[in-house]
Parts: C-alpha cells; structure tokens; sequence
C-alpha cells in the first residue's frame, strides 16, 4: 500500500515539475504572429486576402494568425468561405475586433479560436439583407442561422446565442428579448463567452493571450494582389461581364471584326484571369466560355435565325461566366451551398441582361443622330429619287426554275442555268437537290417555292 501512495506521489510531483518546466520554456519562446487586415467590406477581395494570409503564415510556420478587423458585413458566401478556412486551419487564429464586427464579421470572428475586443466596440446583427437593406426570405436567414449555430459549437461557444445574432424571434432569458436581433458590446461578449478580454492595442491582445515574447509578421499586398482584389469584386466583375456581352452584340452588328470585339476580349482576359489565379475558374470552365461564343457565332454566321445551337452557345456562355466566381475544385461542388449558386448565376444573368439592353439603346443612338455623322451617313437616298438596292437583273430571274445547292434553312444558295444565288425560302426548310421556283426577291435575296 506504502509503494501504491509512493508511486502516486512520486508521479503527480513529476507532472508538476513537466508543467512547470514546460510553461518556462513557453515564457522563454518567441511567437510567430502573422497579422492581417480586413478592414472592408467582406467580399471576394476580402476572401483573397485571407488566402494569401494562410499561405504565408504557413509557409513561414508562423504560431498564431491575427485578424485585424473592422466591418459592417458584407456578403454571405465570401464570409462563409473565409469562416471555413479559419474552421479549417492547424495555425491557431485569433480575431482583434476594432472597433466593428457585424453581420458577416461575426460569423467570421465566432469561428476564430479566441476573440478580442476593444472598448465601444460590437459584435452581432448577423441578419441576411440585401442590397436595400431588407431581410431577405426565411430560407436564407435558415442557412446563416444554421452557420452560425455550427461554428459557435466547433469552437464551444454558446450556439443559441449565435443564433439570436441573426434571428429576431429567439428568446434568451437575460440576455435578449424576441423580435430583436442579439449585438454585444465588447463587456456582454465577454460575460457571455464571445469575447477572451478586452484589448486597446494588438500588444494588449497578446498580453491577455499570456503571450510575453513575439514577433509580428505584418501581410504586405503587392500591386498584383491589389488588382486582383479589385477585378474580383463583385460590382467589377458585373461591369466586365457586360462588356463581354455589350462588345459580342456590337460585333455582330457590324461587318468585319473591329473595336467592339477587342473590347469584349479583353474584358473576358481581365474577368478569368484573377479568378484563374485565385483559384476559382478551372480549365473547364474557361473552355465552356469559348466554345459558347463559337456555337453563338456558327449560329449567327452558318446557319441564319436562331435554334438550337444558338440557345446552346448563351447557356454555356453565362454557365461559365456564373462557375467561374464559384470555388469548386474541378468538377467537385461539394461544400458549395445554394446560395453561392444563385448569388454568382444572378450577377452574371442581371448584367449580361443590362448589356443587351444598353447595347441596344447606345447602338439605336450613335447610328441616329448626326453628331456622329463620321460613323454613320447623314444623307438619305430615297427611292422616289432614284435610288434603289435592288439588281435589276434579279427581276429577270422571277418564275425560273432551279434547284437547291446549299440547304434552304431558311436561306442558303440555289443553282439557276449555271448561276449561283442567295436565297431563302418562303415557307418550310428544302433539302439539297430539291427544285425550287423563284417567286420574287428581297435584300438581293431570291425568294422560291417548292417547284
């Protein structure tokens, strides 16, 4: 019994002396803290910054993430995505809350491992808005809360709690009464678990960390990723999805291959190309663009109306323009929700319908009024003077015979004595060989029946 107590003494002191020995070597170890900033709104650019900040924090084995923030939220699938990295990390992270942390701030900061708030600040109101300000439907208000509730209990957090951030209807005794939305001041957040001490400075943070020595390692953003944090805006990328529209309608318009043309190319380089490098438009989905233009243009070009094809060529075109916003890896969705979907299919659909009727209005414009006369002819040559597009000689060919060389789907060419024609026919599709009879003719077209 003597050796069973001796034993069991001799081990809990060996345990203190481990305990003690290891909190000496971490008071004597030096932190490597990578620090960043997100100081905006969340948003694609926002999501950029956390992905290098991961990237080098761990290229450079750095101990501790630190997330500088101040924001009023943003939008819901960049928050989602940043949250998922955090909840995904092997680096510790911690969040400083300076001043702000609203709606997508504080999912993005309950997922952190510990938070840190100055005084005055808040940390809440996670209700989904659109762009106006109001609550959007149940159903999305269902996946924030949802989100919030899973990310509170990964970290051991309150989940009822998080919930209440974004739904006005849950009661909490003594904390927050329904029909209203939970935000916490930074001495609430910390009587209730969302907040592990009040700080003014990041010095403060690593102090209330019980962190004496450290090195800061501060992210520096080069001009590459600051244009890339622009073109990947959401509103950017609305504006060049138009010009990839607007310059494909012009062109199409017009004879030969010019401006607009160029413009759309270019627009469709500065669109893919940050989103390639981010890692959100694969091959895939770049080769879905180009092969939608050319079924538009084999449509335009091969086979006059509009069917198939064509209707083919815009689906693949606004598929992967919408894919290409989204962060799938190679044909695997998993992990993506809904909202993420509709969010990038709505942007592409609303600007690609705002360019068609711009186009339309601009082109109606610029060829109709007179201060652009270098573009468009100011002179009118009316037929009761003369003037007149019609070859004469077609008159000639009214009540011949021919027969079809290229199918008539509506238009294609006929033979007549040895002559080739354009021509279309005036009612159902006519197959190769077939003999046809020309019943008159329109825009230097012959217009024919079946013979």
């Amino acid at each position: 019994m003597n050796k069973i107590k001796f034993i069991s003494v001799f081990l809990f002191c060996l345990t203190l002396t481990s305990l003690s020995l290891q909190a000496q070597i971490d008071s004597l170890k030096t932190y490597r803290v990578y620090v960043f900033e997100i100081k905006e709104e969340i948003a694609p650019p926002a999501f950029h910054k956390t992905q290098k900040a991961f990237r080098e924090a761990d290229s450079l084995k750095a101990d501790i993430i630190l997330l500088h923030m101040n924001t009023y939220g943003g939008l819901v699938d960049a928050a989602d995505s940043i949250r998922t990295k955090i909840l995904n990390s092997k680096i510790p992270v911690y969040v400083f809350i300076d001043n702000n942390a609203a709606s997508a701030g504080a999912l993005i900061s309950i997922a952190c491992d510990k938070i840190f708030m100055r005084k005055g600040a808040n940390i809440g109101a996670a209700t989904v808005v659109n762009q106006n300000g109001e609550v959007v439907p149940d159903k999305f208000q269902s996946y924030m809360r949802s989100t919030m509730r899973s990310t509170a209990e990964a970290k051991g957090r309150n989940p009822e709690i998080a919930e209440a951030m974004v739904d006005p209807s849950v009661y909490i005794e003594g904390i927050i009464d329904s029909g209203k939305v939970l935000t916490f001041t930074t001495s609430e957040a910390i009587t209730h678990g969302f907040c592990d001490g009040e700080a003014e400075t990041i010095n403060d943070v690593f102090r209330l960390a019980g962190i004496k020595k450290y090195e800061i390692i501060e992210q520096k953003l080069t001009a590459t990723d600051k244009i890339i944090g622009f073109l990947t805006n959401p509103m950017i990328s609305g504006l060049l999805i138009m010009i990839i529209i607007g310059g494909i309608y012009f062109e199409l318009q017009t004879p030969g291959i010019g401006f607009p043309l160029a413009a759309s190319v270019i627009a469709a380089l500065l669109y893919f190309a940050p989103h390639y490098i981010e890692g959100l438009a694969e091959h895939w989905e770049i080769l879905l663009f180009i092969v939608g233009v050319f079924l538009v243009g084999v449509e335009i070009f091969a086979f006059p109306g509009f069917g198939v094809t064509g209707i083919a060529g815009i689906i693949l075109i606004v598929s992967s323009l919408a894919l290409s916003m989204i962060g799938n890896v190679g044909f695997n969705f998993d992990g993506i929700g809904m909202d993420k979907f509709a969010s990038s299919f709505f942007i592409v659909i609303i600007a690609s319908f705002l360019s068609l009727i711009a186009s339309y209005y601009i082109g109606k414009r610029v060829f109709t009024v007179n201060r652009f006369g270098e573009l468009a002819l100011e002179t009118v040559q009316a037929k009761e003077s003369g003037f007149t597009s019609a070859d004469v000689a077609l008159n000639t060919l009214i009540g011949k015979e021919g027969v079809v060389v290229k199918m008539l789907r509506p238009s294609g060419t006929i033979e007549i004595d040895g002559e080739m024609y354009d021509a279309v026919a005036l009612t159902s599709y006519m197959d190769k060989g077939e003999k046809v009879v020309v019943v008159k003719h329109e825009n230097m077209q012959l217009v024919v029946r079946k013979a």
